[in-house]
């Protein structure tokens, strides 16, 4: 069977078994901060088994996109060095929520695999945790597995969780033999190639809590999991992933661009090079089809660091130019029809991808001089290891991932210390672990919630009305918090780039401040900062206020003039879209957006700067757009692909249900939004850009104001152009910018003349200095102690002085602010003559006031932190200077 035969008769199957058939999410999770990449195909359905969300089925069958690249499912280090491991890959899944369990998942997996698709059932082994009899006696009565094909194995193997906290249970994996003789029973669950796991049968029904203990969840799940690659191995009798229809047209591809045939060597270092570009194309592709985009922090420098490695093998083929934006296409012709993003987005992921490729490969050659420096050095010092200190050099300045220069490390038979590359990583490390743990938790760590009701969800009524008379059903605590759950509420709450709504919820004890509104699952959350205790009349400590059980009626209210401004704003990113797209190119596409009653903020596919005409041209649009005042239609409960057959656009950061609501602007603009807009694009009244930027390579950002906002700052700008004029005492038909720009000549010619001054000032003082100095074996020795100078005037005059005195030597300290400037220069006759070189002696005169610097044999410069050793940074260079003359 081909690859796409196989996919279909899996999704055909569970259709079968009355399974809906769902869209793969996006390997970019939407509202899950845990996690970087899509992981498994439970990820989209994690706020089911939590019991925080619901869905309209309770069986489901799909194909997922899946990243394995960081945290504890990591699989980068063995791709391409065996024939099964990947970073990107298909999981083909069913699930039940809370409906059918343990029997029915062991038998229908048994019945797909042996008499759908005739896997020999004496290659199959299957493995049961060690305590569920249950699954065991299921496998044992209601298949027909040989029963000594039945094995028991421990939490390592047989008990699946997510991550350190969330779903789990116990599992039954299904693994097959692919020995020559059918003896592989030994090698079950001990990562040998031959016997590899094909199908996971995941039982949940525990919650991982943070302190490692396991909480029943409300209802038992099944969720399952197949690797597509390797069930297409299997079937297509393959000895590896690699050898099939999935990857034979990328091979093909790197075949046509290099000239290098595709062996199936496991040994063979251009078949390793190529299954690691194969594979880190796909992973690539599809992450950046789905919004992802490279960077220095989180996901985008997961992806960075897996271009790069790409990169650093496709010379093993021989490849020094741009190499992996040319497999695009290959994958957006060979996947396309399942995956539709991949066509849609071909052209916006080529380019991303050949910009990182160029700006990456523009700094390699020189890193890898670097890295070779690196390594004579530690082999002259008799090191084994790369220093931490080294490892991050080569980091920060030419973006070499740790991993690279494990691998470039590993084949010059050398290690790395880790160690100390990740404590010169710890600063950063921390920030954005702290960043990320802020966004996991809507409460303290050690807040619980108190739930009134079992029914937790939140019935949203704020599309139609700011006000709502409502029940209060959960509450949280913490120190100056709270976080309250209501089972209606108006408040919008932060989704798709909107913030959340603000406003107030009164009880009959109190009048709670709502400064900002979440999700968490269906349930919405209300964060309260203030309070105030009505029967008292006085503001009392968040941590005070309790509830109970007779006094949960409320009314919710929102800030309306908040939520109005927010409103503005967020039908503005449609319109600013649409003229994006018209004035740009339909290569534009929405890359995220923020929005709030303050400002605007979108983030947009495109590889140019936009020019000042661009940026009018797309503002006097939008504002033409308002004034047509067009309404803004509102489509509740359409079906996803229906809409998405009218042409309405989806976009990166949001999650879609099967029925989603359509916002359009007739002629203008229809997009898929949950967000709340205005009733009338008149009502936005004024749009103004205030900024436009670079966010990463190949996506712009624009930051924008309308309504009020946009007035008062253009009543501003106008306010200070009036007060220049008559600055400047200019009239009424002189021209603002003329008057600025002579001033701004005029002022540059002065520095100039200024700038000149002061460097024939110092040459002077330099110079006289110099005739008084220390002659010492022919060599006249300057040591000098100045106040400040700018660097290119010391340079300038520096340089001067050696071209003319060429038996010179000399070293010249200045310091501010506690401070410390050091700059050498060397005579060509001392550094012939006595092997002087500035930037050695430099660098030793700057121990003596705790610093460092370099640069080249006739002029260095260094700089350092302890202006009290200054004098001995003389005396060491002075030393240096005549033990060499001396030595001579």
């Amino acid at each position: 069977m081909k690859s796409r035969e196989i996919r279909q008769s899996f999704l055909d199957f569970f259709a079968g078994k009355d399974h809906k058939i769902v869209r793969s999410a996006p390997v970019i999770p939407a509202d899950d901060p845990t996690l970087l990449f899509t992981n498994a195909g439970m990820n989209q359905f994690k706020d089911v088994f939590l019991g925080k969300g619901t869905r309209p089925y309770l069986r489901a069958a799909d194909t997922q996109k899946c990243i394995r690249a960081s945290g504890k499912h990591n699989d980068l280090e063995d791709v391409g060095r065996d024939t099964y491991h990947h970073t990107f890959f298909e999981m083909l899944g069913n699930w039940s929520f809370g409906d059918y369990y343990k029997k029915e998942a062991i038998t229908w997996a048994w019945e797909l695999l042996t008499s759908v698709w005739k896997l020999p059932k004496e290659r199959l082994y299957v493995t049961v945790y060690q305590d569920d009899d249950e699954s065991f006696m299921i496998w044992q009565e209601d298949t027909d597995i040989p029963n000594d094909h039945i094995l028991r194995f421990g939490e390592k193997d047989n008990f699946w969780e997510m991550g350190e906290t969330g779903p789990c249970g116990p599992c039954s994996e299904i693994h097959i033999d692919l020995t020559e003789d059918g003896s592989g029973k030994e090698l079950v669950n001990v990562g040998d190639y031959r016997v590899i796991e094909l199908w996971n049968l995941v039982f949940i029904q525990y919650n991982r809590q943070g302190d490692g203990r396991l909480e029943p969840l409300p209802q038992k799940h099944v969720d399952t999991g197949m690797g597509f690659e390797r069930v297409a191995a299997v079937m297509q009798g393959k000895s590896s992933n690699y050898d099939t229809d999935v990857f034979t047209p990328l091979f093909d591809r790197i075949t046509e661009l290099t000239g290098v045939s595709y062996k199936a060597s496991m040994d063979d270092p251009c078949d390793i090079a190529m299954r690691v570009i194969a594979d880190h194309a796909r992973t690539l592709t599809f992450a950046l089809a789905d919004g992802a985009m490279p960077s220095n922090e989180g996901r985008g420098y997961v992806l960075r660091r897996i271009l790069r490695r790409a990169l650093r093998y496709s010379r093993t083929l021989g490849c020094s130019e741009p190499l992996l934006h040319q497999l695009v296409g290959t994958l957006a012709l060979s996947m396309g029809d399942v995956f539709p993003e991949l066509q849609k987005q071909q052209e916006t992921v080529s380019r991303i991808i050949r910009s990182e490729e160029e700006s990456f490969l523009a700094t390699l050659d020189r890193g890898i001089e670097i890295f070779n420096e690196v390594i004579a050095s530690a082999k002259a010092a008799g090191l084994r290891a790369i220093t931490g200190d080294d490892a991050f050099r080569l980091y920060d300045t030419f973006g070499f991932p740790l991993d690279l220069t494990r691998l470039m490390a590993s084949e010059a038979g050398f290690g790395v210390d880790e160690e100390g590359f990740e404590h010169c990583m710890q600063e950063q490390k921390s920030r954005a672990r702290q960043d990320r743990k802020d966004k996991q938790h809507l409460q303290d760590e050690d807040g619980e919630w108190r739930w009134f009701s079992l029914e937790r969800a939140s019935v949203f009524t704020g599309y139609d009305s700011l006000e709502e008379v409502s029940s209060i059903t959960g509450v949280s605590v913490s120190p100056d918090r709270i976080f309250v759950v209501l089972d209606r509420t108006p408040f919008y709450a932060e989704s798709g780039g909107q913030s959340g709504d603000r406003g107030w919820i009164e009880t009959a004890e109190y009048r709670l401040k709502v400064s900002d509104t979440r999700k968490d699952g269906d349930a919405v959350v209300h964060v309260v900062t203030e309070a105030l205790d009505t029967v008292r009349d006085s503001a009392i400590d968040p941590a005070d206020v309790s509830f109970d059980a007779g006094k949960l009626a409320c009314r919710a209210s929102v800030d309306r003039h908040n939520r109005q401004d927010a409103e503005r704003n967020h039908t503005a990113t449609h319109l600013l879209h649409a003229a994006l797209r018209r004035i740009l190119g339909q290569h534009v596409q929405q890359k995220g957006s923020f929005v709030s009653a303050e400002r605007l903020r979108f983030d947009f596919s495109h590889f140019a700067k936009l020019t000042g005409e661009e940026l009018l041209a797309v503002e006097a649009e939008v504002n033409e757009q308002i004034r047509s005042a067009e309404p803004v239609l509102k489509h509740q409960d359409i079906p996803y692909d229906e809409a998405i057959g009218k042409g309405a656009l989806a976009f990166f950061g949001d999650k879609y249900a099967d029925r989603v609501r359509v916002v359009e602007i007739p002629g203008l603009s229809i997009e898929l939004c949950g967000g709340t807009h205005v009733d009338s694009i008149g009502q936005i009244g004024l749009f103004k850009i205030v900024s436009e930027s670079s966010v990463a390579s190949g996506v712009r950002r624009i930051e924008a104001l309308t309504g009020k906002a946009a007035e008062q700052l253009m009543w501003k700008e106008y306010r200070e152009l009036q007060d220049i004029r008559h600055m400047l005492k200019l009239k009424a038909d002189e021209a603002v910018m003329g008057k600025v720009a002579e001033l701004a000549e005029s002022r540059k010619e002065l520095e100039k003349q200024l700038q000149e001054y002061r460097s024939a000032a110092f040459s002077a003082t330099l110079q006289q200095s110099f005739e008084a100095a220390e002659t010492v074996g022919g060599i006249r020795l300057l040591m000098l102690r100045i106040d400040p100078v700018d660097t290119e005037t010391l340079r300038q005059a520096v340089l001067a002085l050696r071209e003319r005195h060429p038996a010179s030597v000399g070293l010249i300290c200045s310091e501010e602010g506690g401070k410390v400037s050091l700059a050498a220069f060397s005579g060509q006759q001392a550094i012939s003559g006595f092997g002087l070189d500035a930037s050695k002696l430099v660098r030793e005169a700057a121990k003596a006031v705790q610093g460092g610097g370099g640069g080249k044999p006739e002029f260095a410069t260094a700089g350092g932190k302890e202006p009290a050793g200054i004098e001995n940074a003389f005396d060491i260079f002075a030393g240096l200077v005549k033990e060499k003359i001396t030595a001579d």
